[in-house]
């Protein structure tokens, strides 16, 4: 049997979403594409997944796109504009539409390279911690095109407006200890340790009342392009909902019996 592009594998509340194809360095071709956003829609439907750890299999994250695949778009298949604009919108921008709407928490571990759109693929998540050996880019002026997947609309969110410019600008790469100081990821950690480290966070994640956390999520993500005003107006309403739920009890319960919370997701 074929193996899969990416790898499901749930523990308990855990999920870890591995992009399984080492001998391309994980580049974003179609069938991780298709088997990602599956992926991810299906943990986000699975209300006992608290957490997804994303990472890749082998020695990258994600390599970004295909450099062969792209050239043959416009020297072998002869695509139009608009077969081009479909594919991006069909195809690689599933990804950043599905991540911009699922309300599960995501942490990223980046092992090795995040390349192009690798590295735009990590900062849809809303955790990054990277292998000391991680290497980021937003190399896509190398080959005359730019992020055709929304990193232009993430990247500027995480690293500020100046500094995306100088990624996406000069195509530099950023090793660990620089992603750092940039505010890219949150934490660099011994390779050995990425995944125990992410497992810590995830499991930190996952054992908060389940339904908060996710609208948690969703809060923060909403809030972002709008006024304060209707930020608030979003809180006082998800706040309302959240505390007719028996896993608040239960959370205020715990704490003052001074014992562990047993949610039900009810």
């Amino acid at each position: 049997t074929m193996s899969k592009s990416v790898l499901y594998e749930q523990d308990k509340r855990i999920v870890n979403i591995t992009l399984n194809r080492p001998d391309t360095r994980n580049a974003l071709s179609g069938d991780i594409i298709e088997e990602l956003v599956d992926y991810l829609n299906k943990a986000d439907k699975d209300k006992n997944v608290g957490c997804i750890i994303l990472t890749g299999a082998g020695k990258s994250f994600s390599s970004g796109g295909n450099l062969q695949e792209i050239k043959d778009m416009t020297t072998k298949d002869n695509m139009s504009l608009s077969e081009l604009e479909d594919w991006y919108r069909f195809g690689i921008q599933r990804i950043p539409r599905t991540m911009n709407s699922i309300d599960v928490p995501i942490v990223a571990a980046v092992n090795g390279h995040a390349i192009g759109a690798g590295n735009d693929l990590c900062t849809m998540c809303d955790i990054r911690i990277a292998g000391e050996d991680a290497k980021f880019s937003e190399s896509f002026l190398r080959i005359g095109i730019i992020p055709g997947d929304g990193g232009s609309w993430f990247l500027p969110k995480i690293i500020g407006l100046s500094r995306a410019n100088e990624m996406i600008l000069t195509c530099d790469v950023l090793d660990a200890q620089k992603a750092l100081d940039w505010g890219l990821v949150s934490q660099v950690v011994p390779n050995d340790d990425l995944m125990k480290v992410a497992h810590e966070i995830a499991n930190k994640i996952a054992s908060q009342p389940p339904e908060a956390s996710r609208r948690a999520k969703r809060l923060l993500r909403m809030s972002q392009n709008v006024s304060l005003d209707k930020a608030l107006e979003m809180a006082a309403s998800q706040q309302s909902i959240l505390q007719q739920l028996n896993d608040h009890r239960e959370a205020i319960d715990a704490l003052l019996e001074k014992r562990k919370a047993n949610y039900t997701n009810s």
